[in-house]
């Protein structure tokens, strides 16, 4: 299997801009981790539910599972997935397979089969780390059930679960863990790879029914990082809170390399819950936080002024969606010293659009921001050439924190680039005279459901199967505080029998679809509305759903 590399995607000359511009540097993940760990070895670095890092622990426990991992005979360039909530082991498995020249491929913890056997398939992945149990759900169990699909797969590692189950395949984390010297681990362990080699392969949430692998390395990932730390005005005296997942984007980038890079330290939350988020962010004195506009929402609504502490909290970056003001002046009546920044990014490119703290705080009511620096965020047309200031487009984006490539994928990656090289977003919005972008739609069918985007058509494929549907379109319901909620229209399939939402999502369930991805709503209708080319009119059962949202009576609905 061939990647892309660097010099695939960049120009020499853009390589050279990257470095002398400093949005690219000679340091690895592991390399940052040893600056700090010489710097600070005693400083607590990162901490979950239950564990503690130091800078200096992390360095030995990441040399210590880099040395397990080769003797097991992982190398430059193998796979390797992790599936795990957010516990601080996250950040040991990446900077070991970093080290290794390994590329980690992240999955979200709510993937279920579906996701996790394409993801694991498509990347070629050899180890899989997972827990073996965790909310209740079987991971080690689906993962062995997969095991016959996967020609790839030579083993699986289970974090924090029970000891080693005496099989080659199937090890404990502890088990892989090896001991040594510094020099001898460094000596077996190897030389590594550069930041420019392969870091990482991320899957969008997904726009299309399967996710695409967005092949990262490490400078294209750390960029991003570095600046978001200007934007937000960062130093080693911060604490990130990390409720978001960092099998995902936000959360690697937010969570582990942008306090990494600032001698800062970070939080990870295991699983959100509002009202134990506030206790987390007081235990741990908290002071940033990048999420979904959602988790905010979700933390004001518990928040009591009598008993809760959240004082620490010096910014809040909200994601995914618009920052309605309402939002906004609640989180100032209740958070006085609380900023609150809107930001709009993509798997593809980590940062397009966002406030800064220098911003005027009602910039993040009237806009997502606009380009960091050394970027290029274009609003362009069908053709991929620029439109005038105000004219609502594409958004595109050119710079240093562009992935190589989706994997795989060379004409779904050749598509997204204008003539002059702006990555196309799919992704609707308008551009004002001083460069601030408006998100204000969706090219692809989409509904973001708390800032996780969840591919209709994924739910549509599985639903169509079913005996008893004979039709089926999936739409965003509005929703205040996730945003959107996924509504499912179906037209039943004659004599089959009643259908109902369980019975829908007992299906879906049964076929491995995330409980996130679950539609919330049922509409059953007689025929859908469809175009004289035999199209369904989606923005019509959108603005069916919507007047129901609002009032029981719709215009469709059986």
């Amino acid at each position: 299997m061939k990647f892309a590399t660097v010099k695939d995607r960049y120009s020499s000359q853009d390589i050279e801009y990257f470095y002398t511009t400093g949005q690219w540097t000679h340091d690895t993940l592991f390399d940052l981790i040893e600056a700090q760990a010489t710097l600070l070895p005693d400083k607590v670095f990162l901490t979950d539910n239950v564990k503690a890092l130091t800078f200096g622990s992390l360095r030995d426990e990441v040399l210590s599972l880099a040395l397990g991992l080769r003797r097991l005979g992982l190398g430059v360039g193998d796979r390797v997935s992790v599936q795990i909530p957010n516990w601080v082991e996250f950040a040991v498995i990446a900077a070991a397979l970093s080290r290794l020249g390994a590329i980690l491929v992240p999955i979200m913890p709510i993937y279920r089969r579906e996701e996790v056997g394409y993801i694991l398939k498509n990347a070629g992945v050899k180890f899989a780390f997972t827990s073996e149990n965790f909310k209740s759900f079987e991971y080690l169990k689906m993962y062995e059930g997969l095991r016959s699909e996967l020609v790839d797969l030579q083993g699986i590692v289970t974090v924090r679960g029970s000891s080693a189950r005496g099989s080659d395949f199937t090890r404990s984390y502890d088990s892989v863990v090896e001991s040594g010297s510094s020099p001898d681990r460094l000596t077996e362990i190897g030389p590594g790879v550069t930041p420019d080699d392969h870091f990482v392969i991320v899957y969008s949430s997904g726009t299309t029914s399967r996710p695409k692998g967005c092949l990262h390395t490490f400078n294209t990932m750390a960029c991003g990082a570095r600046l978001l730390s200007k934007g937000f005005g960062y130093s080693s005296d911060d604490v990130q809170f990390g409720p978001s997942p960092v099998t995902h984007t936000t959360g690697l980038v937010t969570s582990i390399i942008l306090p990494l890079i600032n001698g800062a330290a970070s939080h990870l939350m295991e699983s959100w819950e509002p009202k134990g988020g506030l206790e987390q962010i007081a235990k741990f004195k908290c002071t940033v936080a990048v999420t979904a506009a959602t988790f905010l929402y979700m933390l004001l609504d518990v928040f009591d002024l009598e008993t809760d502490d959240a004082s620490s909290m010096r910014l809040w970056v909200a994601a995914g969606s618009p920052i309605p003001s309402a939002l906004l002046k609640r989180a100032k009546s209740l958070l006085p010293e609380l900023t609150v920044l809107s930001l709009y990014g993509r798997t593809e490119n980590i940062t397009t659009t966002m406030c800064t703290v220098e911003d005027e705080e009602e910039r993040s009511l009237t806009s997502d921001g606009k380009a960091l620096p050394f970027q290029s965020v274009k609003i362009v047309g069908d053709d991929g050439v620029e439109l005038p200031r105000g004219q609502e487009g594409d958004i595109s984006y050119k710079g240093a924190m562009h992935m190589l490539e989706y994997i795989n994928n060379p004409t779904e990656t050749a598509a997204l680039f204008t003539a002059d090289g702006h990555s196309r977003s799919g992704d609707l919005g308008y551009m004002d005279e001083d460069g601030y972008v408006r998100v204000t739609g969706r090219l692809k069918d989409i509904v973001i459901r708390g800032g996780l985007n969840i591919s209709v058509r994924q739910v549509e494929d599985l639903l169509v199967a079913h005996p008893g549907v004979k039709e089926v379109a999936v739409v965003g319901m509005p929703d205040e505080r996730l945003g959107e909620r996924i509504c499912c229209y179906v037209v039943p399939q004659p004599g089959y029998g009643p259908i109902d939402l369980e019975s829908v999502k007992s299906y879906l369930t049964s076929q491995g679809l995330a409980i996130q991805k679950m539609p919330e709503r049922l509409e059953i209708i007689e025929h859908m509305p469809m175009t004289a080319t035999g199209k369904i009119q989606k923005h019509l059962l959108r603005a069916d759903i919507a007047s129901k949202v609002v009032s029981p009576k719709g215009t469709l609905g059986g």
